[in-house]
């Protein structure tokens, strides 16, 4: 059993960067496939980017170059830098955690992206 908690959404203007966190509790943490994935208003849940125990990354066509997401096994911690963050970036984003069959989501945090 895996639980997430996700941290760092917030207001920002457009242009602007923030950066979030997900801490995990749990064991094996460092085996998982980590994933970011957001849900805008009106629409279904996205996947925004992903990175393997060997830190290989993967992101949506929206986000790259703007996005980063990192992982840090020791601390059982994924992040996701959001950098020049437009308007249609407005979402609920979730921490994800994936190993073969099982899934599991943080409670998810807010980002809205307005001037």
């Amino acid at each position: 059993q895996v639980q997430l908690v996700e941290a760092g959404g917030g207001l920002v203007q457009p242009g602007g960067s923030l950066r979030l966190s997900c801490v995990a509790s749990g064991r094996f943490f460092g085996i998982y496939v980590m994933g970011w994935y957001r849900q805008g208003p009106g629409k279904q849940r996205e996947l925004v980017a992903t990175i393997t125990s060997g830190s290989f990354t993967n992101y949506a066509d929206s986000v790259k170059g703007r996005f980063t997401i990192s992982r840090d096994n020791a601390e059982k911690t994924v992040f996701l830098q959001m950098n020049s963050l437009k308007p249609e970036d407005t979402a609920v984003y979730y921490c994800n955690a994936h190993l073969s069959k099982n899934d599991y989501w943080g409670q998810g945090t807010q980002v809205t992206v307005s001037s």
